[in-house]
């Protein structure tokens, strides 16, 4: 489709905010890795009901400048202020996406990457011990567009629930695992070059029993960060299994960082 097509622009359009209430911004949703939008349904259910616009971002998990570009698209879009809130991988798009940003007022980081310049998710996730993603890849080849070839990471679905979704009832997080979006290689081993969180105030949700992330990874990313930081027993998936806590945060940072 050409880029200035009625269709592309339409999708690129600022989003429609009737029902939204006065005072309050627009929610930005990334989420991360082996997921897709739809994971964060139940915080967005919870969002709306407190009057908040959300949209929850396609993340093309392609790599992190390709997929932070394509967030910023979707952030330059807005009239109004912005929250953030990224998950797993999607800490490091919403790093980058973020950066010089002037309508993103907050950030919240669930259960999520936060780098530092030069840092990958690869190189984080191997600083501390008790992530289970490693050994529960497989991969597939997919044919990139310069006609290269490259790897597709998925999480092998009998090491699904335990790896990323512990705390989410078993039919779910098979279905989640059959649904998993894949996520590039580069996408894992490509560096931010830009840090939203050294500007823009930052919350952290740590997941205690995070078997993807390990907790003690999240605890240094937010200490570096100066975040304000909230601890839950759950795991990796919790926007899944516990939106609410989820929604709560997202609301506190709106609130605290509100004009």
């Amino acid at each position: 489709m050409d880029r200035g097509s009625r269709k592309e622009c339409r999708m690129n359009a600022a989003p429609d905010t009737s029902g939204q209430k006065a005072g309050l911004p627009t929610v930005v949703l990334i989420h991360g890795a082996f997921a897709d939008a739809s994971s964060w349904n139940g915080v967005i259910a919870h969002l709306k009901q407190r009057g908040y616009l959300v949209m929850a971002v396609a993340n093309p998990l392609r790599s992190v400048q390709h997929d932070a570009a394509y967030a910023r698209s979707i952030l330059d879009s807005i009239d109004g202020p912005v929250v953030m809130a990224a998950h797993s991988y999607g800490g490091a798009v919403m790093t980058e996406a973020a950066d010089g940003a002037a309508n993103v007022k907050a950030l919240v980081y669930v259960a999520s990457i936060s780098p530092e310049v030069g840092e990958s998710v690869i190189d984080l996730v191997k600083k501390y011990p008790g992530s289970l993603i490693g050994t529960s890849i497989k991969t597939i080849p997919f044919r990139r567009d310069d006609g290269g070839t490259e790897m597709d990471q998925y999480i092998k679905p009998d090491k699904f629930q335990a790896a990323f979704a512990a705390d989410v009832d078993p039919d779910v997080a098979g279905l989640m695992a059959v649904t998993q979006r894949p996520a590039a290689d580069s996408a894992q081993t490509g560096s931010v070059t830009k840090v939203a969180w050294k500007t823009i105030p930052s919350w952290t949700l740590v997941t205690t029993q995070d078997q993807a992330i390990p907790p003690d990874l999240q605890r240094f990313m937010a200490d570096r960060a100066k975040s304000t930081t909230v601890e839950i027993d759950a795991s990796h998936a919790v926007a899944v299994s516990q939106p609410g806590p989820v929604a709560d945060l997202i609301d506190t940072a709106a609130r605290a960082t509100a004009r």
